[in-house]
């Protein structure tokens, strides 16, 4: 997140509501909800700050904000269109606000909105974190979420749209989403946390956005508008953040939604006044009609005024694929390009430019009755560990304090490789991609080349823009681990694509026939400390315990793909010392010989192997194919339910309203 100056800090006196901080900034705990209302004009230049963070209350009256006006046909602009100058504007001048009868409390300057909004260098992490409220919005019966670019209705500009079916917000939820640190859900497998996520990415999208949202509960229909509006903060001078807002409730009577004056007419007019003048809507007609596509619940996200680059062109290119919204590709951009085409329209790198190929990697797993749709077209889903070939499946074993967990890491090469410069390893937390095609170890040496894996990880926090994880021991500890599984996996398979193996896979022992020991496919082999393969002239030959080797054996296992050679070795060592003390007794079929193998016997093992991975690829697959059965089941159990409890409210209102016309029957009939 962008780092925040505690020159922003300022102190008003008397004020009758409270807020508290818990420790820093994102954890802002403001007043309660109601606080969406302009600010009074400033009567007093001591009361003025140019550099201060704010907060809106819900004391200040609207008796002196002026409400007949015309709204101009042009939408307005923004004092600065590029996203990364956009903080520097000037507000001494016009500093406006003012506390009526208000005690000590701490409010946050709309420059804050900018800096919050820092934390996201790339844009599509930004558009990651709305996505992520539709995806929490499962659990709600959403069935999708789209994406598309439409036209300001005011000045034509291209706009962004994020729109999807869930629950809805209620008057009171959608001021705790436009607020800072409140967050509702509750859920452990919900992506949002912190309660950040909406401010922080759509002010790094857009200067300005206007939600829309319908919420249906118990016979209760409401539907409110919200607008975050940077342009109206900086070119008014307010220093703290003004959020109007304006709620509707169904009138079942006139089939109609009425205006909600939860804090008096003249407070609903005043809010309206400034959305109409600072939206892309004139009208509040044109307003209301923005709720014709949404249904009986949903919510609708406008972000316009979107950002420029620094050369004066949109930030996002709408023009090259209708059916995709990309980034213009930097200077910096083009450094991390490969000089190999494939490498180029690889999906590793395509992801940094493209929103199309980020979405469809940005969810490990998405209900089948679930669906992503971008500028018109549905994002198709893609699974990267589906894309690897000798893929090997490590068990790892986070130390979390008590707590057992086993994370199941896929590490393999590229379909294309050693054709592409595409390395690292995919992160996922709930569900969601964190750190993508991660690089951990350096690749200059090509050792590593062409590896990527598959995790999630859910046993450490991200940060707060969701593009990293925190620096804690637990990460430091699994970075650790899969630079080794890179490494490793490379020495063992490299050969596999032309690469010159620097390291024997080891023959695993259900490969070795412990009765048959003269059988010409088997040879003995012989494990020295330099753990190198050598003929059988020159190695004495060990007996060993059959089994200290398959303890050994089974412990190499569990450490998954790191064949180290401590515990093989360790049995030699109390072989050799059991070979002395029974030199003149027999073994009794309890010990094996081991000696090395001959070259001949290699590839029968390397292709026992490879029947032993493909194998393993496909119960892999039947087992991930029913775990997303089984989640496609639970989704489809709690819509069913959502349409039953929404058929039985809808029930009991028509059984309401029949009572009612029969008491007017009778009525009638009476007189």
């Amino acid at each position: 997140m962008g780092e925040v100056d505690f020159n922003h800090v300022k102190s008003e006196p008397e004020f009758d509501g409270y807020l508290t901080q818990d420790g820093d900034f994102n954890s802002l705990y403001m007043a309660p909800p109601g606080w969406d209302i302009q600010p009074r004009a400033q009567q007093s230049v001591n009361n003025r700050t140019s550099n201060a963070v704010t907060t809106v209350d819900n004391s200040t009256s609207t008796s002196e904000v002026d409400t007949n006006f015309s709204a101009s046909p042009i939408c307005p602009a923004p004092l600065c269109r590029q996203f990364w100058k956009a903080g520097n504007y000037e507000d001494v001048l016009a500093s406006r606000s003012q506390v009526q009868n208000s005690k000590n409390y701490l409010h946050v300057h709309p420059k804050f909105l900018h800096s919050n909004a820092t934390s996201h260098k790339w844009a599509f992490g930004a558009v990651a974190e709305l996505l992520d409220n539709a995806i929490d919005e499962i659990q709600n019966g959403a069935s999708f979420v789209n994406v598309d670019k439409i036209s300001n209705p005011r000045d034509g500009n291209p706009t962004l749209l994020f729109q999807d079916d869930g629950g809805g917000m209620d008057p009171e939820a959608i001021r705790r989403c436009m607020s800072f640190g409140f967050s509702d859900k509750k859920s452990n497998s919900a992506i949002g946390r912190y309660g950040n996520g909406f401010k922080t990415s759509t002010m790094r999208l857009g200067s300005d956005v206007i939600v829309f949202t319908r919420h249906l509960n118990n016979r209760t229909l409401t539907q409110s508008i919200g607008l975050l509006s940077y342009t109206y903060l900086s070119r008014m001078g307010l220093d703290r953040i003004v959020v109007p807002m304006v709620d509707y409730e169904y009138d079942m009577s006139s089939d109609t939604f009425k205006p909600l004056h939860r804090h008096g007419e003249e407070h609903f007019q005043s809010n309206l006044s400034i959305i109409l003048q600072w939206s892309p809507y004139q009208t509040e007609t044109k307003l209301m009609k923005q709720f014709d596509d949404i249904g009986p619940h949903g919510t609708k996200v406008i972000l316009y005024n979107l950002w420029y680059t620094d050369d004066g062109t949109l930030e996002f290119d709408f023009e090259t694929d209708p059916e995709d919204i990309r980034l213009r590709k930097t200077d910096d951009s083009k450094k991390v390009k490969s000089n190999m085409l494939i490498s180029e329209e690889h999906i590793g790198n395509q992801y940094r430019y493209s929103l199309r190929v980020y979405l469809s990697i940005l969810y490990l797993r998405i209900p089948q009755n679930f669906q992503i749709i971008l500028r018109g077209k549905v994002v198709e889903h893609r699974c990267i560990a589906h894309d690897l070939k000798y893929p090997e499946f490590i068990m790892y074993r986070p130390q979390t304090g008590g707590t057992k967990e086993e994370i199941l890491t896929t590490v393999g090469f590229l379909k294309e490789a050693p054709n592409v410069n595409i390395h690292g390893f995919n992160v996922y937390h709930k569900n969601r991609l964190i750190l993508p095609f991660w690089h951990v170890v350096s690749y200059l040496d090509s050792r590593g080349r062409g590896v990527v894996g598959v995790l999630e990880a859910n046993f450490v926090e991200p940060t707060h823009n969701k593009q990293d994880f925190e620096r804690t021991s637990l990460f430091q500890k699994l970075e650790t681990r899969l630079k080794e599984m890179t490494w490793e996996y490379w020495d063992y398979h490299c050969g596999l694509i032309g690469y010159q193996v620097k390291k024997k896979v080891q023959a695993t022992v259900p490969a070795i026939d412990f009765a048959g020991h003269n059988d010409p496919r088997l040879q003995p082999i012989s494990v020295d400390r330099s753990a190198k393969v050598s003929r059988p002239a020159v190695n004495p030959v060990f007996s060993i315990p059959a089994s200290d080797f398959l303890a050994a054996q089974n412990r190499s296992r569990q450490c998954g793909i790191k064949r180290t050679q401590d515990d093989v070795l360790s049995a030699l060592g109390r072989g050799r010392r059991q070979a002395r003390a029974e030199s003149n007794a027999p073994s009794a079929g309890r010990s094996m010989e081991i000696q090395p193998v001959f070259p001949a016997a290699m590839p029968l093992n390397q292709e026992e192997a490879i029947k032993l991975r493909q194998e393993h690829k496909k119960l892999r697959e039947k087992c991930l194919g029913y775990e997303k059965s089984e989640e496609e089941l639970k989704f489809k159990v709690s819509r069913l339910r959502n349409e039953l409890r929404e058929a039985q409210q809808e029930y009991q209102r028509m059984l309401n309203e029949l009572q009612s016309l029969e008491v007017v029957k009778a009525e009638k009939d009476h007189i």
